[in-house]
């Protein structure tokens, strides 16, 4: 998986905002969002719905314009650049999507679909059509059916499109905004093993987006915990899933299903009270002081800020009494 440790994509306080409904408060999607992802590695960005997850990935990719903060891919700040001088940087820098029939054209060829993006940076018809049939062997599917419509296709094989549209243009960074989710679970453990493959034979860097924490260990080589629009902790795979720091993300652990029965019915399950909050309205203080169990009067008060902590050197936790051992 990770082959370089100089970052390929470097985000900082990223923020992204909407206007809120009439007169009310804008909706901080994205508040203050901080990380890295490196050529070759795979970051996980997890969290429960509505948290900002697929927001920050469509911001990093410049399909939303960032409200504050900075995206640097590969030492140059995109954060606010015009649609002419992205459109060279798009060719690195793709997005899988999460409903693949959804995110296909009903009323294209798969041949026009994989293609497009090739021919928007000025390839030849004849060209695209030809790179489209080896994409096609590329993704598992038979290059003969590029004529066919995404409808012809199973939810699996219509997300192998969708990939080898993303790859077409030969990126270096993919952003996978939950790219199994709606797909069966048999077809999920294909789809991985696929994105897997093309990691080592393309060197390609995923920001993989989830809720599936079982996928995302079993994908990523770094996981970074998001928050009602706010990472909470950030960190090496194995140590975050060996000994969670923040409250929030031990009670995410807690609920994924363990494959030894004995060991499931003896576990502590953590139960979160109430639902998280509006990011219209947030809490003051750390935003996830009402739903902790640790939470005390500083919590209410004081947002705590992303910082170093043990275990592990390069582990960051937002919560002021998280855990160390």
């Amino acid at each position: 998986m990770m082959t370089n440790t100089e970052p390929l994509l470097s985000v900082r306080d990223l923020a992204m905002s909407f206007p809120g409904r009439r007169r009310s408060a804008p909706v901080r999607a994205v508040d203050s969002v901080t990380f890295h992802v490196a050529q070759g590695e795979t970051l996980g960005l997890v969290g429960e719905s509505g948290c900002g997850k697929s927001t920050t990935g469509r911001t990093i990719v410049r399909l939303l314009e960032p409200t504050a903060g900075s995206v640097t891919y590969d030492g140059r700040d995109i954060s606010h650049l015009s649609q002419r001088a992205l459109k060279p940087l798009r060719k690195e820098l793709q997005m899988v999507f999460q409903d693949p029939h959804s995110s296909l054209n009903p009323r294209q060829t798969v041949a026009r679909i994989v293609s497009d993006p090739l021919l928007v940076q000025g390839s030849s018809a004849a060209d695209g059509r030809k790179r489209a049939a080896e994409l096609m062997e590329l993704v598992g599917l038979i290059p003969e059916h590029i004529d066919r419509y995404p409808h012809e296709f199973s939810g699996g094989q219509a997300q192998r499109i969708g990939i080898a549209r993303a790859l077409a243009t030969g990126p270096r960074l993919v952003v996978a905004d939950e790219p199994v989710s709606a797909l069966d679970v048999s077809v999920q453990a294909q789809i991985v093993n696929l994105m897997e493959r093309l990691q080592r034979e393309l060197g390609l860097a995923y920001l993989f987006i989830a809720h599936d924490l079982s996928v995302v260990k079993r994908v990523c080589d770094r996981v970074a915990v998001m928050y009602l629009g706010r990472i909470v902790e950030i960190g090496a795979k194995e140590e975050v899933y060996a000994a969670p720091a923040h409250p929030y993300t031990r009670a995410l652990l807690s609920a994924v299903p363990l494959p030894d029965p004995a060991a499931e019915r003896s576990r502590e399950r953590i139960t979160l009270l109430g639902d998280p909050p509006s990011p219209a309205a947030p809490p003051p203080g750390c935003t996830f002081h009402p739903r902790c169990p640790k939470a005390q009067e500083i919590c209410r008060m004081e947002a705590p800020a992303l910082r170093n902590t043990a275990p592990g050197p390069a582990r960051q936790v937002a919560c002021h009494f998280p855990e160390t051992a």
